[in-house]
């Protein structure tokens, strides 16, 4: 069905044709003083210098035109000449009725649908998920649902860092604890050992360990680079072990993003674009693209209009190795040939703008990717604790996602028993849904590119602009249908009638806006506009069940109504909330 402005913007630009003015000048948007109006149309306004008239002329010739229309209740020219506009409570309860029955809620599926590639996870193998990754995890995971959710083909790729010195350090330091295990001999031939020879505990406790010995180590590096290079270039052994740690990593990262309702279509890693690098330089020195700089191989990639430096995209070093520009270029290729996408977006720390510009220019100059292909680098800002500084443990470390999402389950596991006396086994179940809903709902309400605070007892409040308040409100709906029921009610059938009140108005004209909310959040790369809405849609919801005694009501009918748009407003919620990653109890 189509969107309410279109059709209140039809109605604009017909009268002001009808009135003698250019079509185009109709153009209606949601009022900036609702306490006036409730959409407005400053077109006449731009309308003065071309038609040599007072604004205020032309409005009230198109508030003549407009009067007619069978959208409008209330239409009025206000000097120096906007027109204010209230829509009709029957044109207002026909469009609910028909989101009512539409399965999608008002949102018309892409006609011509893109294919899109999300790159949002970006962890890497043998190291535990920390509080660093966790906006990445959320935000990608919304932009692909908000995707999804409008008919694209929406892929999400956890592109795991698997390839670099990271590994070459685990292998040299499991060497140094367990020299006689088969990996490390030459001589080996027989299969190598199904199970790992390490926890994912163990694992974790290595590569630190590892890590900082070679920083006071220069031997040891050394063992670790060459480790590096023998992985890159064959060592059975080597590549035995190191198909160990993906199988254990992978398995804890699928566990730790599970629990966040993170979900990747694709787990690919940089070791996949690999055999692809070859070529692609190749290809690159033949076109004349990259040349030798300082012996390593480059693409220059600085425009004209350049109002600061942009450094030349580096393919190789000098010795012939490969960088993390190299591998994110061939996984571009390794992408345009499996899945040929539409758009690729990158949603990563806002702090690396320069390195994928850099990429993005190599890219396109190079034409690894089609002329009409987009690639989209939505950077985000930092997770901050109270005191403004990146976010930490109590002793200064950075936090494990698991400890955190603990801590955040704790807090409203005793919010909940502490409120009312609930089953404890459901209410831990329940303290999950509402703490996943506290951490998504304070990320995502904030304009990604921006630093945030990340304050515990902000988010677990059940007041103001909070996920446990989206939820609770969801949940007291829930609970006025499920009371409807039990007394004899159906849900089914009831239809949306004319708006009894203000609130109840105000209620409705929110709903019609869901779809706006939806596309501008796709267009913009935006989930924080689907919070802003269901914001305003919660409060006006509450303002709406705070005036009305909704099941005492004795008009039968007009209790119908109001269940009726109970029930489109929980619709709405709660495909919001799953747009944003998160699901609402049932009670709590």
């Amino acid at each position: 069905m189509e969107r309410i402005l279109n059709l209140i913007n039809k109605e604009a630009v017909r009268a002001f044709e009808a009135a003698g003015y250019d079509g185009s000048l109709g153009r209606v948007t949601l009022s900036n003083r609702p306490d006036l109006c409730e959409y407005q149309c400053n077109g006449a306004m731009a309308a003065a210098k071309k038609y040599k008239k007072a604004p205020i002329m032309i409005a009230n010739d198109v508030v003549a035109e407009l009067e007619k229309s069978e959208v409008f209740e209330e239409v009025t020219a206000v000097n120096p000449g906007f027109i204010n506009l209230k829509l009709k409570k029957e044109f207002l309860s026909d469009y609910l009725q028909q989101m009512q029955a539409d399965e999608n809620l008002s949102i018309e599926k892409a006609a011509q649908p893109k294919t899109i590639i999300i790159d949002y996870g970006g962890a890497n193998v043998a190291k535990p998920l920390h509080v660093g990754h966790l906006r990445s995890a959320i935000i990608g995971e919304s932009v692909k649902r908000i995707g999804r959710f409008l008919g694209h083909k929406t892929i999400g790729d956890v592109h795991l860092g698997d390839w670099g010195l990271q590994m070459g350090l685990i292998i040299t330091e499991v060497k140094h604890r367990q020299p006689d295990l088969p990996y490390f001999d030459p001589e080996y031939t027989g299969e190598y050992p199904k199970e790992a020879p390490f926890t994912i505990s163990e694992l974790e406790e290595i590569y630190p360990c590892a890590s900082g010995r070679s920083k006071e180590d220069a031997a040891y590096k050394e063992e670790a680079m060459q480790a590096t290079y023998e992985l890159q270039h064959g060592n059975p052994g080597y590549l035995a072990l190191w198909h160990h740690i993906l199988d254990v990593s992978i398995a804890d990262l699928k566990k730790n993003y599970g629990n966040l309702q993170v979900e990747f279509d694709l787990w690919k890693k940089e070791s996949d674009a690999q055999p692809y690098i070859p070529d692609m330089v190749q290809y690159m020195k033949d076109e004349g693209y990259a040349h030798l700089d300082q012996g390593a191989l480059v693409v220059d990639v600085k425009e004209e209009t350049d109002t600061k430096e942009i450094p030349p995209c580096m393919i190789l070093k000098s010795d012939g190795a490969s960088l993390y520009n190299t591998t994110d270029l061939a996984t571009i290729v390794e992408r345009r040939k499996l899945f040929d996408p539409d758009e690729i977006i990158y949603v990563v720390d806002k702090r690396q703008e320069l390195y994928f510009t850099q990429v993005f220019r190599c890219a396109r100059k190079t034409k690894l990717i089609k002329e009409d292909t987009e690639l989209k680098f939505l950077g985000f800002g930092t997770m901050n604790g109270k005191d403004g500084k990146p976010f930490k443990t109590r002793e200064g470390g950075v936090m494990r996602l698991e400890h955190l999402l603990t801590q955040i389950n704790e807090e409203m596991y005793r919010k909940i028993m502490e409120n009312h006396e609930a089953d404890p086994e459901e209410a831990r179940e329940t303290a999950k849904l509402v703490a996943l809903s506290a951490i998504k709902y304070g990320d995502l309400s904030n304009q990604a590119s921006k630093d945030y605070i990340f304050d515990v007892d902000k988010f677990t409040s059940f007041e103001g602009d909070t996920g446990p308040y989206i939820l609770y409100t969801i949940v007291r709906i829930k609970s006025i249908l499920a009371k409807y029921q039990a007394a004899g009610g159906s849900l089914e059938g009831a239809k949306i009638g004319l708006a009894a009140s203000d609130s109840e108005k105000n209620l409705m004209l929110e709903l019609t806006r869901f779809s706006d909310a939806i596309y501008q959040a796709y267009e913009e790369i935006a989930p924080h506009k689907i919070c802003s809405y269901i914001y305003d849609l919660a409060n006006d919801f509450n303002r709406f069940y705070h005036e009305t005694k909704i099941l005492s009501e004795g008009n039968e009918e007009q209790k119908a109504s109001w269940i009726a748009l109970l029930e489109l407003t929980r619709r709405v919620l709660e495909t919001s909330i799953d747009l944003l990653g998160f699901s609402a109890p049932e009670r709590m």
